[in-house]
């Protein structure tokens, strides 16, 4: 590991370099017609992009004897099997994880900042074992320094449990000087961020609901992709101690 000190940019996978609200809902409509509920209306599906997925079936009433069933169901549709009709492949289908896009901009975005020189990291409540494929698939995997999301067995969930997870798998020292900050697009960045001693960079175009993520302390939001780079060299810029 290098020395000298460190600028990095922790990125959230859904809602701000990937648009995958259609896998994530399909899939959690496959789960609660299994589990033998009545499906969310839209706007509470939605509300299932960004946390772990228990949290969401806790808060929609699902009894906690039926979380764990709740989940395995939901990861057999979303990683394991392919369920779902391929838009780009009529007759063909996939899992609910490759019903996604990346954002317009994102590469050119990931690419601006390793020019100047910053760390990037994929940092997610999806299961690192889910996110790792879909970066691999979107082709996000070759523009950052890491991928990592929460654990199988959900004994690291939270985004701040992910957070501190990756810090500490990339090295993170703030003895040498290091700093970092968490970009996304949800409550739950914007909390495990000031859980861990960080500032989060909203994302506008994603999925938060209005005043969403100022409401949770962000410290900016910005509201288009062509933003990014330039908004983590502004905060990298400023003393630290106005944050």
């Amino acid at each position: 590991m290098s020395k000298s000190p460190r600028r990095l940019v922790l990125l959230d996978l859904d809602g701000t370099l990937t648009a995958s609200h259609p896998g994530i809902i399909a899939s959690v409509i496959q789960t609660f017609k299994e589990l033998g509920h009545p499906v969310p209306d839209e706007s509470e599906l939605r509300r299932f992009i960004g946390p772990a997925v228990e949290v969401s079936l806790r808060r929609n009433g699902i009894r906690e004897e039926d979380i764990d069933k709740g989940v395995q169901i939901y990861r057999r549709y979303y990683s394991e099997i392919a369920a779902f009709d391929d838009p780009d492949h009529p007759g063909q289908h996939i899992p609910g994880r490759l019903l996604a896009t990346v954002f317009d901009g994102i590469p050119e975005q990931l690419n601006r900042m390793h020019e100047q020189g910053l760390t990037l990291a994929v940092a997610t409540c999806k299961p690192e074992y889910q996110a790792q494929p879909v970066c691999d698939h979107f082709g996000l995997t070759p523009l950052v320094d890491g991928v990592y999301g929460a654990s199988k067995d959900s004994t690291r969930i939270t985004k701040a449990q992910v957070i501190t997870h990756a810090l500490q798998q990339l090295g993170f020292d703030t003895k040498l000087g290091d700093r970092a900050l968490m970009v996304g697009d949800r409550w739950t960045d914007a909390d495990g961020a000031l859980e861990t001693g960080l500032d989060c960079l909203g994302c506008g175009w994603g999925y938060a609901e209005p005043g969403e993520l100022e409401s949770h302390g962000c410290y900016r939001v910005i509201d288009q992709v062509d933003q990014l780079c330039q908004a983590a060299e502004d905060y990298f810029d400023n003393d630290p101690t106005q944050h």
